[in-house]
């Protein structure tokens, strides 16, 4: 019999995923740095909320340094911030044919390969709706993408194998031999979602507000040709389409691609993006050092100017820092500095 799915993070991400995996047969181990959420899944399991399913999964779960035994297959689900620390406390447990795959938003799989080794290292995209609400239970709001792939693009058995396990969860999860494409994709409309998480008003409004689009559509620009300029060709998602970030695309094609991502926010029990409730609910530091500061370190290596970016990371620090309060005007004046 094959070791369970380790799930390192049970929170929105890894909860949801790992309800889903114990729901199509796998078994599954959690691993979590809250001790009340841990306590809660022992205790009385996993409740799983919202609009795709609601159930309770029974599951182990451990606290980081309680946890035993080997894993063939690891998935890391924890906020970019405690990639490093997290990846430190997983490599113990992963067997020597192991893999770690990063169901993350950013490029954390350059932080895992430098821990694990690349040859260890899986990358995935994810962009399904959760949220974790309370000890042992968190929201799953909405779906979207799935994607995995091998770093160097290779279809290896192991990937083939994985993308199999992925559609248990996600039955239109997508085996790539692009995975770089698509977290620079994510990466720009991540930025997106940090912007609009400077207001108070949902992902959908957002980006559904005329006075926002050009401030969106300029960062989301921004990022673009730094991803183009590392040689990514970026891919497309859930209404996400690359082309409408390009220099020079035609105002039609970026309307059509905000509408399409309107449209995809509003089918979501999630309205808000998890960068706002981190701020907002949570109290607690984002991640956007460690998903947008990738994008100005490689802009600026490249010879790419990333001001906005930049600009963005500092209002979203203001706000955890308690010195600066969620406004419209802060997208706005975001969208003046262009």
């Amino acid at each position: 019999m094959r070791a369970p799915i380790l799930i390192w993070g049970a929170g929105a991400i890894g909860g949801s995923l790992g309800a889903g995996l114990i729901r199509a047969g796998h078994e599954v181990v959690f691993v979590d740095n809250v001790p009340e959420h841990v306590a809660a899944i022992n205790e009385r399991g996993l409740k799983i909320v919202g609009p795709i399913f609601e159930d309770v999964v029974r599951a182990p779960a451990f606290l980081s340094d309680e946890v035993e035994g080997s894993f063939e297959r690891a998935f890391l689900c924890v906020k970019a911030l405690h990639t490093e620390a997290a990846a430190s406390a997983l490599a113990p447990h992963l067997s020597a044919q192991g893999c770690v795959i990063s169901a993350q938003n950013g490029l954390n799989e350059l932080v895992i390969e430098k821990i694990v080794g690349r040859e260890r290292t899986v990358g995935c995209f994810v962009n399904f709706g959760a949220d974790y609400l309370e000890p042992g239970v968190v929201q799953y709001s909405g779906r979207g993408a799935v994607v995995v792939g091998e770093l160097d693009g290779q279809e290896t058995d192991r990937v083939i194998e994985l993308h199999r396990l992925l559609q248990d969860f996600e039955p239109n999860a997508v085996l790539t031999a692009n995975i770089w494409g698509y977290l620079w994709g994510k990466l720009i409309y991540g930025a997106q979602l940090f912007a609009t998480a400077l207001t108070n008003d949902g992902i959908a409004d957002c980006m559904a507000n005329p006075a926002f689009r050009p401030a969106l559509t300029a960062l989301g620009q921004e990022v673009g040709a730094v991803a183009k300029a590392n040689g990514v060709t970026t891919e497309a998602f859930n209404g996400f389409d690359p082309a409408a970030f390009a220099p020079g695309a035609p105002q039609s094609l970026i309307d059509k691609s905000f509408d399409d991502m309107v449209a995809f926010n509003r089918r979501s029990a999630k309205s808000h993006s998890g960068i706002w409730r981190d701020l907002a609910i949570r109290k607690r530091r984002t991640e956007a050092e460690h998903q947008l500061g990738p994008i100005v370190e490689t802009g600026r290596r490249l010879g790419v100017p990333t001001p906005l970016t930049s600009r963005l990371i500092g209002m979203i620090i203001e706000m955890e820092n308690g010195q600066r309060s969620f406004s419209a005007d802060n997208l706005l004046a975001l969208g003046r500095a262009s």
